[in-house]
């Protein structure tokens, strides 16, 4: 077992969602190419998995015995026994309905939270998560991982003199029943154009074919944005920028630094007291998405707020 002595001790809450393994790996394991010093998993509490979401319920056996056996992860059975072993935590059910009744058991310990994706499953959930979070006086930061993907972080960074004045994103939409419409895989491609364009989206109309998707937002400065789902098999991620000037795409390749590792980056440095998502930041994601799948539902334009 590794010293932990002098790293940042994370604990995990739900073990049923596959980023674990590879947060682990990144941390755990010095011999990855991604390793992040300084801050290790020690200790895991599977919760209990939904048993009419087969992605929770057929693999949460096959991820606990990854981390306790190739990762020394301590497996524990309650939250309590977690915290009393971690300085901060991950809550990473894969199950969104889940979230807020885990995160709330898990607020009283004023440990920092990341909370995988989604958050919440509607926006009246995502309130009341963000109220009890500021009376406990817990930080919480919850975005999907492509927020940070390097390819989007290089083409807003590389020019952040100039304004981007509208962005198209796309990527893979597949549908889980489970996780109303855009909740399950529409919030990678939002979680990219709130990173480019700001969370002031006050607007949106969603159109759906047979093997796409597309939303249109309006953001409050009269900006527009576009999010791209497909479900007819191409699972690439990208997008375009516009600026005064010209426009400028990007693809999240294969070749670039995984960016589940840019994310674990990210919430290592808000564990240790940086930055993190605006919580009305990730109230707006959460509201965007419902009003997508109002959009679908009642074939008009929905304002967000």
């Amino acid at each position: 077992m590794q010293d932990v002595r002098g790293m940042l001790r994370i604990g995990m809450i739900g073990m049923d969602n596959s980023r674990i393994v590879h947060f682990a790996r990144l941390c755990n394991d010095a011999s990855d190419p991604h390793h992040l010093p300084g801050a290790r998993i020690v200790a895991g509490w599977p919760g209990e998995p939904s048993p009419d979401f087969p992605m929770s319920a057929l693999r949460v056996d096959g991820y606990v015995s990854q981390l306790r056996d190739r990762y020394g992860v301590m497996i524990t059975g309650s939250i309590a026994e977690v915290a009393a072993q971690c300085d901060a935590w991950m809550l990473e059910s894969v199950d969104g309905r889940v979230h807020e009744a885990l995160f709330e058991e898990m607020l009283p310990y004023r440990k920092p939270i990341f909370v995988d994706k989604p958050f919440a499953l509607s926006s009246a959930a995502a309130s009341r998560m963000i109220r009890r979070a500021e009376a406990c006086g817990t930080r919480f930061m919850s975005c999907s991982a492509l927020r940070y993907a390097d390819a989007l972080t290089q083409a807003i960074r590389e020019r952040e003199a100039e304004p981007v004045k509208g962005a198209d994103c796309y990527g893979p939409l597949q549908l889980e029943p489970t996780q109303p419409g855009y909740f399950w895989y529409g919030i990678h491609t939002t979680e990219m154009l709130f990173r480019a364009l700001g969370p002031r989206c006050v607007s949106l109309r969603a159109l759906r074919a047979e093997d796409h998707d597309v939303v249109v937002g309006v953001w409050d400065d009269g900006r527009i944005g576009t999010i791209r789902g497909n479900r007819a098999g191409n699972e690439a991620f990208g997008g375009t920028l516009h600026r005064s000037t010209d426009s400028e795409a990007f693809q999240i390749a294969e070749t670039d630094r995984p960016y589940l590792a840019s994310l674990l980056e990210a919430a290592l440095r808000f564990f240790g007291g940086g930055e993190t998502i605006e919580p009305m930041e990730t109230l707006a994601i959460v509201r965007f998405l419902e009003a997508a799948n109002e959009s679908i539902r009642d074939g008009k334009t929905v304002r967000l707020f």
